[in-house]
């Protein structure tokens, strides 16, 4: 799980905000002369980037205010909270204020940690002709 600095409100958890999608994308000068497929590039076509990536959030149940983080899509890592209007941060520059994701090894967002399968056979199980159920199992 996150936790996310809201810059009015500070650290609260991930489940208090809305992702709001790709930020700093501009909205079109005349929007009126953009044909059909521009005007659908601009609402639907956004970046997919793997690494630091600029989103938008709003923190719904608390200030409700709009803010932009530089989070690393594939660590979670939060690397800048920086107000809506204000220019992307450098990726290698510190952080003013950051989050942390969970690094227990059941969390659903970093964790790798999967149900061991070492201690049961399903090879074993399924080549039993039987037609009884298993041990334990109610009828």
């Amino acid at each position: 799980m996150l936790l996310i600095s809201c810059p009015n409100c500070g650290s609260r958890d991930e489940t208090e905000f809305h992702y709001g999608g790709q930020a700093h994308v501009a909205y079109p000068e005349n929007p009126n002369e953009l044909n059909d497929r521009e005007w659908a590039e601009f609402l639907f076509y956004r970046d997919n980037t793997k690494g630091a990536f600029a989103e938008r959030w709003l923190h719904s149940t608390g200030c409700r205010q709009w803010f932009n983080m530089l989070r690393d899509t594939v660590t979670y890592e939060i690397q800048a909270i920086y107000p809506m209007g204000e220019p992307r941060p450098d990726a290698a520059a510190p952080a003013r204020e950051s989050g942390t994701a969970s690094l227990a090894p059941d969390s659903t967002t970093t964790g790798t940690a999967a149900p061991s399968t070492a201690a049961t056979s399903i090879a074993a199980s399924t080549s039993r002709a039987s037609t009884t159920a298993p041990e334990g199992a109610t009828k």
